[in-house]
């Protein structure tokens, strides 16, 4: 069965700058390599979905430029319906600059644009757009007021949503309410809940946290060191990451999310297999440079997971 995934999200055009290390204050790199990439959580977690082989719908803005019909076209042949993708007359599309050290690690500035300024006008019809559909995913590059509308909607048609708190900042309490799966890293979980994650029992104490919040199901991603989850039920476990060398982690969390939404079940019984397989196609993303360029196809996810038994 093919799951309706509809994201929430920012669109952005990443400027990519590889440079040998990051510079302190005040000091200046040479840049080895400068290249453009389409992005923003968003649009990255729509890819994932749509190369992993859901049906993808996508509520976003650009602006009345060029950058924002490039990325309209961008979703548009990868599979994503963009049909409520609204333009935006007085703001220009959103961007990020991205700085790339030797080990893959990345510093991000992100420009919103037409990603903050969406209101819930847009939101217009969306009940019956949600028919049908089983997850709806939205992330913080665009206004919280908007996925709230968004949520409260979604619960109504029973779709299931998911919130990936990132980048991480002070959320909406009632938001939490309407959230069936949070999916932050380890520092977003930390700082959400004020425990720091450092071992299974804090892990826990995080879930807990969110749980007290509304939030019935947590996923928190730890990088090199795998996935923890805690199901409705209580059950939880630590899915092992895959173990590769980075070239740039720019798309992992988003490849995640996205992937993870197009294997795991509406009834939320497969957590486990859904999650390793969102961690493969994580661990193939950033094997390469720059975010939607490295999102792999289902193909190449099975036969990672295919070779590695």
């Amino acid at each position: 069965m093919v799951n309706r995934v509809m994201i929430l999200g920012s669109i952005n055009v990443d400027s990519i700058y590889q440079v040998t290390r990051f510079p302190q204050p005040g000091e200046t790199v040479a840049v080895k390599q400068k290249s453009y990439a389409p992005g923003g959580k968003g649009a990255n977690q729509a890819i994932a979905a749509a190369r992993s082989g859901a049906k993808v719908s996508f509520i976003g803005a650009v602006g009345a430029d060029n950058d924002g019909q490039e990325m309209v076209k961008t979703l548009a042949e990868n599979n994503v319906d963009t049909s409520k993708i609204a333009v935006d007359p007085d703001n220009g599309t959103g961007s990020a600059v991205i700085t790339v050290d030797e080990n893959g690690q990345n510093d991000i500035m992100v420009y919103g644009g037409a990603n903050q300024a969406m209101t819930t006008v847009q939101l217009n019809d969306l009940e019956q757009e949600l028919a049908g559909t089983d997850f709806i995913v939205a992330q913080l590059e665009t206004p919280q007021e908007v996925t709230l509308a968004a949520f409260k909607l979604a619960r109504q048609q029973n779709v299931i949503t998911i919130l990936n708190p990132a980048p991480a900042t002070d959320l909406l309490p009632e938001l939490l309410e309407y959230t069936d799966i949070i999916i932050p890293n380890e520092t977003e979980s930390s700082l959400l809940t004020g425990i720091s994650v450092n071992d299974k029992p804090s892990m826990l104490q995080n879930a807990k946290f969110f749980k007290s919040q509304g939030v019935k199901n947590t996923i928190i991603t730890l990088g090199e060191q795998g996935v923890f989850y805690v199901t409705a039920d209580g059950h939880h476990g630590l899915v092992p990451a895959f173990k590769v060398k980075p070239v740039d982690t720019t798309a992992a969390g988003d490849t995640f999310i996205g992937a993870l939404s197009s294997q795991l079940s509406p009834n939320l019984g497969n957590f486990e297999s859904a999650i390793t397989y969102a961690q493969r196609a994580s661990s193939l993303a950033v094997q390469g440079m720059g975010a939607m360029p490295s999102i792999p196809l289902a193909e190449e996810v099975e036969k990672a997971l295919g070779a590695q038994k």
